[in-house]
């Protein structure tokens, strides 16, 4: 079975509040502070196993000094399979997703979670052969959202594309060629959000399964975002017009 280590307070935490049973020892940093340890205090209790190991430990165990003096090893790659995905968002009304064709850095990929948990999406979909893993970094990055949030790695993109359309989802996929701009759409109903990698962008493929692409409205001498900016943006502009038409709104004056 696949043991994987997380590091930092925030993914250390979400884990054991979402995910205990899969906490194999959590290492806590001896002289941790008292600040810090009472932002883990409470969460601790879920761990079945618990060890006080100096700062130097610690760093051998993440590869890196920035672990905020704590981290923890779990078991299971903490993903869903693409049925387990579809079952999901049948159970959802107006689903929202984030699929990534070809995220290859990790600090990107944690942070499109971040964004996507900020965002309230049902699911983050990727690729299993073309998308980084979920590794310590990703977790870090993502700031508790690798264990918050619903994530799905499945073996073709495309057929899994075609499939949740099936389920009555709008697939909308980002291409800076694209003459629509994201504003011009209705994102209001069940919605994919497809971007590409760094670079190469979605493969072909992919582009021709989308319902629509649409761009960003590019106003300085740069011709496009980070992934995970525009990732930000397309999410938020969802979660925008999902919620403009709320009562209890109001007009600035």
């Amino acid at each position: 079975m696949t043991t994987r280590v997380l590091y930092g307070i925030h993914a250390v935490r979400q884990l054991l509040l979402g995910r205990a049973d899969s906490v194999e020892c959590v290492y806590v940093q001896a002289d941790l502070g008292a600040e810090r340890e009472a932002r883990l205090a409470d969460v601790l209790q879920h761990a079945v196993r618990v060890r006080r190991v100096p700062a130097e430990e610690l760093e051998r165990l993440t590869g890196t000094g920035k672990h905020q003096g704590v981290a923890a090893t779990a078991t299971g790659s903490g993903l869903l399979s693409e049925a387990a995905a579809r079952e999901l968002l049948a159970a959802v009304e107006r689903p929202l997703v984030l699929v990534l064709d070809g995220v290859q850095d990790p600090r990107n990929y944690g942070a499109c979670l971040r964004a996507a948990d900020g965002a309230g999406a049902d699911l983050v979909v990727v690729a299993r052969n073309r998308n980084v893993d979920l590794t310590a970094v990703v977790s870090k990055v993502a700031a508790g959202a690798a264990e918050s949030q619903a994530i799905a790695q499945v073996g073709n993109l495309v057929r899994f594309l075609d499939g949740i359309k099936g389920q009555g989802l709008w697939i909308v996929g980002a291409d800076a060629e694209a003459t629509s701009s994201l504003y011009e759409l209705d994102l209001s109903g069940g919605t994919a959000l497809v971007l590409g990698g760094e670079g190469e962008g979605m493969r072909r493929l992919t582009r021709e399964t989308c319902d629509y692409l649409v761009s960003l409205p590019m106003r300085g001498a740069v011709g496009s975002l980070n992934v995970a900016v525009a990732a930000g943006i397309f999410l938020y502009e969802c979660v925008r017009q999902r919620t403009a038409r709320l009562p209890g709104t109001r007009a600035l004056r």
